[in-house]
């Protein structure tokens, strides 16, 4: 189906909820969220995985489809983490020693060791693309982990200097993103949440990396930020620390999470011009929202967004929600975005 054409398009920020089946949810949990790899989520033999793996994937796109989602992904349902995926799959790194970083919480996390010159090496999440098209009726869309953040989740035993890091991970993202839009996704975004974690480091050559990583890549692109999943960060910021610079990217899009930490929305003005994908959708309260809270939240956006650009989305991925809270979830969402449309068209 042809990228939507009317007001109001809903999407979902990246990941779906993954089957029980597939994921032990205590293990995942205890990973956090894994920067190396995590082969023990997985409740499926190694020889069958990929196959349980497509079979998940096609519940998730078929889920987001029959709530009425305008532009669906495939649900990350092949990926122990929205970035690992991709950054374990590049040359110069060593994930089976990894290294550690250690958060202001004290909090001491296992990263992947920078041990060579950062390069792509091949395709990574093309056939998961081209797996999404061959099961989509709808628009569809497929993530990447950003420059910028899959710096900042490593250990750099080789550059000795993080923006030479980051410009070289923004080569390897930009060449899978040229093969990923040569598969016919329609749109491409990459999950950039540590912009707001090191906003100096940002500011210095974070945009520049983003833009290296989206340079020549036609058609709609996102960048998305957070202050993290729900299941894993409680207390939330409400604020960013780094958003209105975004203006400065090459990007059609800024997704934000707005719902749970209720956001000031004033903040938009920032970055006129840009299409905003608005979170909705608090994925920290386990409960349903009503078609009717959302359309209040959207109509909040309105205010400062104009109607033609606001995408009404979840706050962030929805991997770590029960799965039938996140499809009553969207189910509301695409009901709260019929509701406005309506207000504003005459039609849903």
């Amino acid at each position: 189906m042809p990228y939507p054409t009317h007001l109001l398009p809903t999407t979902v920020v990246g990941s779906y909820p993954q089957p029980a089946w597939l994921v032990d949810g205590d293990a995942l949990k205890h990973h956090g969220v894994p920067r190396v790899h995590a082969h023990g989520i997985w409740r499926v033999p190694e020889t069958l995985l990929e196959q349980a793996q497509d079979d998940g994937t096609i519940l998730a796109i078929r889920e987001m489809q029959l709530a009425g989602i305008d532009i669906v992904t495939d649900g990350e349902i092949r990926r122990e983490s929205y970035s690992n995926r991709f950054a374990l799959a590049l040359d110069g790194i060593d994930a089976d020693q990894p290294g550690e970083v250690r958060s202001q919480a004290g909090r001491v996390t296992p990263v992947p060791r920078v041990v060579g010159k950062i390069r792509r090496r091949g395709p990574v999440e093309v056939r998961d693309a081209e797996f999404l098209l061959r099961n989509a009726t709808h628009a569809t869309k497929i993530t990447l982990p950003g420059p910028f953040t899959m710096t900042q989740q490593a250990r750099d035993d080789f550059y000795k200097d993080e923006e030479e890091l980051a410009m070289d991970y923004a080569v390897a993202v930009n060449e899978e993103l040229r093969a990923l839009k040569a598969t016919g996704v329609d749109v491409v975004q990459l999950d950039e949440p540590w912009v707001r974690t090191a906003p100096e480091k940002a500011a210095r050559y974070g945009l520049r990396a983003i833009n290296r990583a989206l340079e020549g890549i036609e058609g709609p692109t996102v960048v998305h930020l957070c202050f993290g999943y729900a299941a894993v960060v409680a207390n939330k910021p409400t604020g960013y620390s780094f958003l209105a610079q975004l203006a400065d990217t090459i990007a059609d899009q800024i997704s934000i999470e707005a719902a749970q930490p209720k956001l000031d929305l004033g903040v938009l003005r920032d970055l006129a011009g840009k299409k905003i994908m608005l979170g909705v959708i608090d994925l920290g309260d386990l409960t349903v929202e009503s078609a009717e809270t959302i359309a209040g939240r959207i109509r909040a956006g309105l205010k400062y967004v104009s109607p033609e650009n606001l995408i009404p989305a979840p706050d962030c991925g929805m991997k770590y929600l029960p799965r039938e809270i996140a499809f009553g979830k969207l189910k509301a969402l695409a009901a709260g975005a019929a509701i406005v449309r309506r207000e504003l068209t005459g039609v849903a």
